[in-house]
């Protein structure tokens, strides 16, 4: 017989005896049983679950997690027998020695007991919890951050409750035979509704964290009614150790699909917008020489020599910045800027109450008079930033044949009785004309398409353009930090996803970022079959 079975045999003994002796005394106490008629009632409750954060599908995004309480009557000799089921030993020992029931820690294990009331509690969040950012987190049970701080007064309206109820005696035992009420918590229904879709969510997840890099963000939308459904920032902040999170230089707290980037070259998009909707020919022609001299300013472009004579859509393949210079100067003012407004730049969104995705930055008028600036505005660069989920909602809206959709994250909330309340949301707006969107979308294939393209799937038809964008921060060896950008969407026939993902520290938005969207864009297609 090994020494640990005969600690246990000892400690199993010694309460057995205690309750037997403790039971004797008691039922043979005749001051006690004639205090017993001024008796009393004793209740424990516990909350069993606050209303919980669902995706579109019903399914938890937190409450994912139970843990057990027995509920123990020291005055019950039976109370022994759960023993090895006990996890917390010294909440059991001091509650073995009082005299009023008390709920402890157990494995799961000791439903099968038949000599305890088992409860089931859910952990509110916890480290396996996905989409942490949009969900948010607790501290003494108030919500700090994203959903569960958004929603508190209504999450703290709706629980359940797990309660015992027993008549006790004047010395506070337990009565024999009186042992009251035992009521488990019922299932709650009420909750707060989202876009999320867990299995897009784990998809994109999974994408982002095999894909090497530590810094950056992924954003899935439908095009349709702008519903995000799937939403992933980098690092996390881990909900163990919530502190450490705090003390990190990384900012995990930080919700980089709402923070405002360096754009870089997805924004040649808006450029080619605007000058087809000012009426200029997606045949408009310039020769790339290498450089272009702005009012005295060069700027260079990234092959050594110049791309020579090139198209709209070939400028846009190859991402030629001087063309795009030189096509901006064709652009009035006025036009370019109110393009770029329509397609949801410089302006925040309001997700739900503590939940806000930045404005960034858009240039003034004032601004754009200066060549040199309104060259860099042109691809990108300057002045200019965004969030991913502005660069998302203008995918979305050139594949939703130019009809942008307000960017959603909550549907609603559903009551005790499993009624939904949906929120009211505005209608899809035109935002740029069919055949404009027409050609962005030609455009965008073609970019998937070519021979060195990293994000080309042969499972779906995609369409999307890269960036690489300058930040003007430079590493410990003199090189400077590139945030690297893909924006896409699927099928490309018959869109229903746009995507947006951006890297910081990256190499090239096609090399860093074109195959975390050919993975998610593969992943989302596979769950339809």
């Amino acid at each position: 017989m090994s020494a640990r079975m005969i600690v246990t045999i000892v400690v199993l003994s010694t309460v057995s005896l205690a309750l037997a002796v403790r039971i004797f005394l008691i039922n043979n106490d005749k001051e006690v049983i004639k205090a017993s008629v001024g008796r009393g009632q004793y209740r424990i409750s516990e909350v069993s679950e606050y209303a919980s954060i669902y995706d579109c599908n019903g399914e938890r995004l937190n409450n994912r997690t139970v843990q057990y309480k027995a509920l123990i009557n020291p005055n019950d000799v039976n109370s022994i027998r759960v023993f090895d089921y006990i996890l917390d030993k010294d909440v059991f020992y001091n509650g073995m020695n009082g005299n009023l029931p008390f709920l402890c820690s157990v494995s799961e294990d000791a439903q099968n007991s038949d000599y305890v009331t088992v409860f089931k509690e859910y952990v509110r969040t916890d480290d396996s919890q996905l989409a942490k950012h949009i969900v948010g987190y607790t501290s003494d049970n108030e919500g700090v951050c994203g959903i569960e701080y958004g929603y508190s007064d209504f999450i703290h309206k709706n629980y359940e409750e797990n309660e015992a109820e027993f008549s006790v005696n004047a010395v506070g035992g337990v009565l024999d035979g009186l042992f009251s009420e035992v009521n488990p918590a019922d299932e709650l229904k009420a909750g707060v509704v989202t876009t999320i879709n867990l299995d897009i969510q784990e998809i994109c997840e999974e994408a982002m964290e095999s894909s090497g890099y530590t810094k950056g963000a992924v954003i899935v939308m439908d095009v349709k009614n702008g519903y995000i459904k799937a939403c992933a920032s980098y690092p996390e902040y881990n909900i163990s150790s919530l502190v450490e999170s705090m003390e990190s230089n990384d900012a995990p707290f930080i919700n980089r699909a709402f923070s405002a980037y360096s754009v870089g070259s997805i924004f040649k998009l808006v450029t080619a917008s605007a000058a087809m909707e000012s009426g200029i020919s997606s045949d408009f022609s310039y020769t790339c020489t290498g450089s272009i001299d702005v009012n005295g300013q060069i700027f260079n472009c990234h092959k050594w020599g110049g791309h020579g004579e090139l198209g709209m859509s070939e400028a846009m393949e190859l991402s030629c910045n001087p063309y795009f210079i030189a096509l901006s100067e064709y652009i009035d003012n006025e036009i370019f800027l109110q393009t770029a407004e329509k397609l949801g730049f410089g302006q925040e969104t309001v997700l739900c109450e503590g939940i806000v995705s930045e404005s960034g930055y858009l240039p003034t008028a004032k601004e754009l008079s200066v060549k040199a600036e309104k060259g860099n505005f042109s691809f990108g660069q300057g002045k200019l930033t965004a969030t991913p989920l502005q660069i998302c909602r203008m995918t979305a809206a050139i594949a939703n044949n130019g009809m942008a959709a307000e960017p959603k994250l909550i549907i609603g909330t559903i009551d005790s009785s499993g009624e939904l309340t949906e929120e009211k949301y505005s209608k899809n707006e035109r935002v740029i004309s069919y055949l404009t969107a027409k050609k962005l979308r030609d455009f965008m294939m073609d970019v998937v398409d070519a021979s060195n393209s990293m994000s080309k799937s042969y499972i779906v038809e995609c369409a999307g353009k890269t960036s690489t964008a300058q930040t003007g921060r430079y590493d410990e060896n003199g090189n400077e930090e590139m945030n690297c950008w893909f924006t896409g969407y699927f099928p490309a026939q018959n869109p229903q996803y746009a995507v947006t993902i951006v890297l910081e520290n990256g190499i090239s938005g096609n090399v860093s970022c074109g195959p975390v969207f050919k993975k998610i864009a593969e992943g989302i297609t596979k769950l339809t079959y």
